[in-house]
């Protein structure tokens, strides 16, 4: 039996990808903390990848959590496009 999926929640959205260290800055629409799983959307809603949050950092200081609104780097395995949405994987 399928399960049924629950509305993905807008995270935020990839501003820049820093291609030689791999990470996303994202400007966020929500909080977001370490441990959360994150999947990456095109623009025509197709998934590209999932990404569980290792790492949260804001001004190249480590945090654990960040708030909406904040612009934050995250390592992320793929290059994401700037204008991905990242939405928010509920367990």
């Amino acid at each position: 039996m399928a399960e049924k999926k629950p509305k993905d929640k807008l995270i935020g959205e990839v501003t820049h990808y820093f291609d030689k260290i791999g990470v996303a800055a994202l400007k966020l629409k929500s909080a977001l903390k370490v441990g959360d799983t994150i999947v990456f959307r095109n623009k025509a809603g197709e998934d590209l990848f999932e990404e569980e949050v290792k790492s949260i950092q804001i001004e190249h200081e480590s945090v654990t959590k960040a708030k909406k609104g904040d612009e934050v780097g995250i390592k992320v395995a793929q290059k994401a496009h700037d204008g991905n949405e990242a939405y928010l994987v509920e367990k």
